[in-house]
């Protein structure tokens, strides 16, 4: 499971933002579930060094998220797909009982 849905969706959004080695080590971290010692021996770096490089990369999502809010916007469309989802099933049922019950 992930560590924190937050960045799973803001690396999503930004992630081609990142360099080629912090976008690969925050999916490891946060995708792969690697812990930062897997990582950093993977990487062949230090455990510091990859919590930095994870810290650095969190800075920047976030930053971009909050002058773009993209991410924000994807999870209210996702919310009002969702509502429109559960009403319009809701509608079948209806018309299905009423169906139903006409046939009797």
């Amino acid at each position: 499971m992930a560590k924190n849905l937050k960045y799973v969706l803001l690396l999503d959004c930004y992630g081609e933002l990142l360099t080629k080695r912090q976008k690969q080590i925050a999916e490891l971290y946060y995708n792969e579930d690697f812990s930062l010692s897997e990582i950093a021996e993977m990487q062949n770096i230090t455990r510091q060094a990859v919590r930095d490089s994870l810290r650095h990369s969190e800075n920047i999502l976030l930053q971009t998220e909050e002058k773009l809010g993209m991410a924000d916007r994807m999870l209210q469309m996702r919310f009002c797909l969702e509502q429109i989802l559960e009403y319009s099933e809701s509608e079948q049922i209806i018309k299905l009982a009423k169906n139903g019950l006409a046939l009797l």
